[in-house]
């Protein structure tokens, strides 16, 4: 297979989108580069080590946002025009951020008690944290994230002078800027606590798998256990995407990495330019919802809802399964549907053969889960886990975190360590997070803002008057808000955002919490796919040299037959079925009859959507094939006995159909 298909200008814009989603941070060299290295990978030590022992919650996370800031004033600039040059400005910040966090926890117990009544230094402080906070958030995320938090932190200083419903007491600045960080409520609540627990050590571990080749490996495995037909090439994207999607739960990276080495292989099959950027993209997106990892907010559904991160991967199985069975779907149809050719892709190694060599690559990757099946918290899984897969990758030379040659000494002691895929991995673990947590640090003033002013419960009782108290109309609105929210800032952001305004009004109509919130992550993600923020369909355009607006429509087209499904497990109570009843316990006491049932109607719900919004399915289409294919995945989608009869109805029409033409055309004459 050849990896190198990507032209300087090509990959330059490459870099442009995964800069875009992690942030454009500086590239320095020699002393400089070093230092930053060196306090990357103590970042990540610590934080391995806050992992295995007891560091008492108000430090850790104290400590977290003091070494994210200080490594984001040193590693972004200020502007494009200071790219990789160190100003003083920088130096001031970085520091500056590091006297506040010294400060707080000076402090000790008094600090945290006069949050009420901060005197005039608390509050100094306070506003400086909160800048720097801005400003940090501004260097990885751009001014739009500043702006939303800015307008939450303005609502809670003026509210007062807002008209009802809007409209509340109001609060001076002391008293804001003492709760943002002076409690566990604002900065240092939720969103930081999960940033400085589980997002880093995911992101660790996914250093750890990176550098050790398990990335090649999914992807070589793939192609070899998929390739062999022409419809191959397709589900070698569906299959590595999800492979490589799991321990790295970022989109733009996960299409990068799969596309540029499946691009020429889908257009030598058949595939028109933006159709197969769509699926690259499309496959990338499953990334962020695919266990055992998926994407950062998914660890803060387990901290607001107050449950383990194993019940929320349970909770994603079916969806994500639900998912990848409509890409499928849609692959087997474009097969079809563009005529493609039958060519054989050859592997240098067969499956089995890659399996025999690297086997332990695939146990890195469910260590996590088995490890919470044995008892383990979330934090001691991943921590495990980073350990299982560093002392397995020395089982080869070729994917040893430390080099042999190193234990032999045929190495220096110090070069050749700082110079190891181990180094390598713990600094990428710490920069890997930090536009990540930024947007925790941010979030939690919005957070703060909304808990201090109850400004969810008046948001969420304001959708349901809008919606006449009908759930069906709330969820499509609050659908629609967390696509908007979506369109200016990354999921994570849009996540905590709407669950914190738009969550509560699906939970005041009786959907259980936990569906209310899997709902607003699932819409958060898939608001990825629609510009400006549609980074995965325009890396994905670049990678097959498409048009970046017809590359995101044709995403939407391969996402749209899982777009139903978070409206199954929130309009009926039947179809909280799909998330397993949200507890591994309930699992027991679950009608499993009923979950076999409703995940049946969702297959062949995403089957009727994949083949009217494709316009093929056996055969191509006629119009009022396609329109009955879309009423029937609708219906199928909606959680009620008439509506899956009417569903099952004009599948089975359509099926009948559709085998009569098939038969017609391809009748052999007499």
């Amino acid at each position: 297979m050849n990896q190198n298909v990507i032209d300087n200008e090509t990959q330059e814009k490459l870099d442009a989108f995964i800069k875009q989603e992690e942030g454009d941070s500086n590239d320095y060299k020699g002393l400089l580069a070093t230092f930053i290295t060196l306090v990357a990978v103590g970042m990540s030590l610590f934080h391995l080590y806050a992992a295995y022992s007891i560091v008492p919650t108000h430090q850790l996370r104290v400590i977290h946002v003091a070494l994210v800031l200080f490594l984001v004033f040193l590693s972004f600039p200020i502007a494009a025009r200071f790219k990789n040059r160190l100003m003083f400005w920088d130096v001031l910040f970085a520091i500056g951020s590091v006297a506040i966090a010294y400060y707080i926890l000076a402090g000790g117990d008094d600090f945290m008690d006069r949050n009420t009544a901060p005197n005039s230094t608390d509050v100094i402080i306070g506003i400086g944290l909160i800048l720097l906070i801005l400003e940090s958030v501004r260097r990885t995320n751009g001014l739009v994230l500043v702006s939303v938090t800015v307008l939450f932190l303005l609502y809670a200083l003026f509210g007062n002078y807002l008209p009802a419903p809007w409209t509340h007491k109001g609060y001076d600045l002391s008293r804001l800027v003492g709760y943002m960080y002076m409690t566990l409520e604002g900065i240092y609540g939720t969103a930081v606590d999960v940033s400085a627990t589980l997002i880093i050590l995911f992101t660790i571990f996914g250093a750890f798998l990176q550098f050790t080749g398990a990335g090649k490996f999914f992807i070589d495995f793939s192609f070899a256990a998929m390739g062999g037909k022409s419809s191959g090439v397709g589900r070698t994207i569906v299959l590595s995407s999800f492979l490589m999607g799991g321990p790295s739960g970022s989109g733009v990276a996960t299409t990068v990495t799969v596309g540029s080495v499946a691009a020429p292989m889908l257009e030598k099959v058949g595939y028109e330019k933006n159709a197969a950027g769509g699926l690259l993209a499309a496959g990338g997106l499953g990334a962020i919802i695919s266990p055992p990892v998926l994407g950062a907010a998914a660890f803060l559904i387990a901290d607001f809802l107050k449950i383990s991160y194993l019940d929320v991967l349970l909770m994603a199985t079916i969806p994500t399964i639900l998912f990848y069975l409509g890409l499928f779907v849609m692959v087997e149809i474009d097969v079809r549907k563009y005529g493609m050719k039958h060519i054989h892709f050859e592997s240098a190694e067969s499956a089995w053969e890659l399996t025999k060599k690297y086997w332990f690559h695939f146990f890195s990757l469910i260590s996590i889960v088995v490890f919470m099946m044995f008892g383990f918290s979330p934090v001691m899984s991943v921590f495990w886990a980073t350990v299982v897969s560093a002392f397995s990758s020395m089982l080869r030379k070729d994917t040893a975190i430390i080099p042999w040659a190193w234990f032999k000494g045929k190495e220096p002691i110090f070069s050749g360590l700082f110079n190891s895929n181990l180094t390598k991995a713990l600094a990428a673990g710490s920069t890997g997070v930090l536009a990540i947590a930024a947007t925790c640090a941010g979030a939690g003033l919005i957070v703060g803002t909304v808990t201090l002013t109850g400004l969810g419960l008046k948001f969420s009782s304001i959708v349901i008057q809008y919606a006449g108290g009908s759930l069906l109309l709330t969820a499509i609105f609050t659908a629609l808000i967390v696509w908007i929210v979506g369109l200016a800032v990354p999921v994570t952001a849009s996540y905590i955002i709407c669950a914190v305004i738009a969550a509560p009004a699906l939970i005041n109509l009786g959907v259980p919490a936990f569906a209310a919130h899997m709902f607003i992550f699932y819409y958060a993600v898939l608001s990825e796919v629609s510009p400006p923020t549609a980074l995965s369909p325009f890396a994905a355009a670049a990678i097959c040299k498409g048009n970046p607006y017809k590359t995101t429509l044709q995403t939407w087209k391969y996402v749209a037959p899982a777009i139903l499904v978070p409206f199954m497990f929130v309009l009926d109570k039947s179809g909280v079925s799909l998330l397993l009843m949200g507890s591994s316990s309930a699992l027991e006491q679950a009608d499993w009859m009923q979950i076999a049932w409703i995940s049946f109607t969702a297959v062949v719900g995403i089957i009727c959507l994949a083949g009217g919004l494709q316009g093929w399915f056996i055969e191509k289409t006629k119009t009022f094939e396609r329109v009955i294919m879309v009423v029937s995945g609708v219906a199928l989608a909606y959680p009620s006995t008439e509506a899956d009869l009417l569903g099952f109805i004009g599948f089975g029409l359509v099926l009948l159909t559709q085998t009569m033409t098939h038969l017609k055309l391809n009748r052999k004459p007499i």
